[in-house]
């Protein structure tokens, strides 16, 4: 069993839609697809949608990479298709995700600003600029948020979620709450 990478940009065939749920509903189908199958042939990697492009990485043994991205390739929601990364792997590097779907966020704001890039198109990305992308997705702090920042209703200075402290101190707060009230319904 050999283990391979690959990495890929293609353009988006559909206009995107409203989001519903936090993404884009045609990403959101690949999305759901994408993990389902992925789990069942142990294959992991990221997605990234932006601009109405698509950024995915891929990693797993070589047969179920090459037959994936076949697929990826007669899918008719993708044009342009583009082989960015395609080699050996040694070790698996994305251990936990079937797909990773990273949303727009100040990560991906910033390597476009680093770049002296005004839009997404990985078409166009160097082989340094793919690793970086790579690594990313692998190290995005938004795991499952399901958040289309290119959406502009959705405000670029706030961020999509609670840290992880907030979100700790509010958990507290509320089991402490719910002790108080249950104490006070034992006095009445």
């Amino acid at each position: 069993m050999s283990l391979m990478r690959l990495a890929y940009a293609s353009e988006a065939t559909f206009e995107a839609k409203p989001v519903e749920q936090g993404v884009e509903p045609h990403v959101a189908r690949i999305l759901m697809t994408s993990r389902r199958n992925n789990a069942k042939t142990e294959l992991v990697g990221g997605l990234y949608y932006g601009d109405d492009h698509f950024f995915q990485y891929l990693e797993g043994e070589e047969a179920e990479v090459r037959k994936t991205y076949q697929r990826i390739l007669s899918d008719d929601r993708h044009r342009n298709v583009r082989t960015l990364i395609e080699e050996p792997l040694t070790g698996r590097t994305f251990s936990s995700w079937s797909m990773k779907y990273v949303p727009a966020s100040a990560d991906v704001r910033s390597f476009l600003s680093s770049h002296g890039l005004d839009r997404f198109n990985p078409m166009d990305f160097s082989r340094r600029q793919c690793e970086e992308m790579i690594e990313l997705i692998r190290q995005s702090s938004q795991d499952q948020k399901l958040v289309n920042h290119d959406d502009p209703a959705v405000s670029r200075s706030k961020p999509a979620a609670f840290s992880p402290v907030v979100r700790t101190g509010l958990v507290i707060a509320a089991v402490g709450l719910i002790g108080a009230l249950a104490y006070a319904g034992t006095m009445l």
